[in-house]
């Protein structure tokens, strides 16, 4: 079988690099942001939370960059909420919003209100006049359960989107292949993922260095200081140190070019798979 490399177009020994940038829609200053880096610096591609109050300020400044939808069914802050855009009361906590941790969403979840809210997050972004080129899921919600990845793999068959997977690995823990079940489905997914917490440079510099063949996706939460972003995102530093990775550091441009790595979106991915499903 080829590989996915070979699927795209390249060699089997290529190296090929999705740099992604996670929550557009989340405030005004990621939204400056990840805007900057898919223009001007080193990103390939980002997802939009569309529940978030900023989601409309990342619509109208979309000019048909690389974005997929970002699932979201948490709301991590303390003093910064968002909540489900359906009538969908098991995805609520007591304080109004999505619950705080995976964990709370999972005991409580109604699968239906999950589909629901997550097809309409979709369909919303469709509507904003995003042209979709994946699904993820915020905080990893729909990856690491079962019936909660069944929902997840069925908006990428409807859809016709690549998804977001974590590595060969993550399947002995989460104690199910998900790999293969997407496969089976014809969705399309890296080869490689490097799972990193926000701020984490030196993992993803590690990873560079030590880049394989194939397709691996990389990720960041870049976003500008502001008083905004200091109110609301308690690792903020991280984020504003995302963005100068990206946008202004020439070391870090250095290392990605080094690594010889060819950059890509996930759009071509996407049309590998819906030219598959013809």
């Amino acid at each position: 079988m080829p590989t996915l490399a070979e699927r795209l177009g390249y060699t089997p020994d290529t190296k090929v690099l999705i740099v992604n940038c996670d929550d557009l829609g989340s405030s005004r200053s990621a939204n400056v942001a990840i805007y900057e880096a898919l223009h001007s610096g080193l990103a390939t591609s980002a997802t939009l939370m569309v529940p978030c109050p900023w989601a409309r300020d990342a619509a109208a400044g979309y000019r048909g960059e690389d974005v997929g939808v970002h699932l979201t069914l948490t709301s991590e802050w303390d003093r910064y909420r968002w909540g489900p855009i359906t009538h969908s009361p098991s995805l609520l906590d007591g304080d109004g919003g999505f619950p705080r941790t995976i964990e709370d969403v999972w005991d409580h979840a109604d699968m239906e209100e999950v589909r629901k809210e997550c097809r309409a997050q979709i369909e919303r972004a469709i509507f904003w006049g995003f042209d979709v080129s994946h699904l993820d899921s915020h905080m990893g919600t729909l990856q690491l359960r079962p019936e909660f990845f069944d929902v997840y793999l069925e908006l990428a068959v409807d859809f016709g989107l690549p998804l977001r997977m974590a590595g060969e690995s993550a399947e002995a823990l989460v104690g199910f292949p998900f790999r293969r079940l997407a496969a089976e489905e014809g969705v399309v997914f890296p080869d490689h993922f490097v799972y990193t917490s926000v701020g984490s440079r030196k993992a993803i510099e590690r990873a560079l260095v030590d880049l394989r063949p194939g397709v691996t996706e990389v990720y960041f939460h870049p976003a500008v200081d502001t008083d905004e972003l200091r109110a609301s995102h308690r690792d903020w530093p991280n984020r504003v140190e995302d963005h100068a990775a990206l946008c202004t550091d020439p070391a870090f441009a250095d290392l990605v070019a080094r690594s010889g790595a060819t950059l890509v979106g996930y759009r071509s991915l996407r049309e590998l798979q819906r030219a598959g499903s013809r």
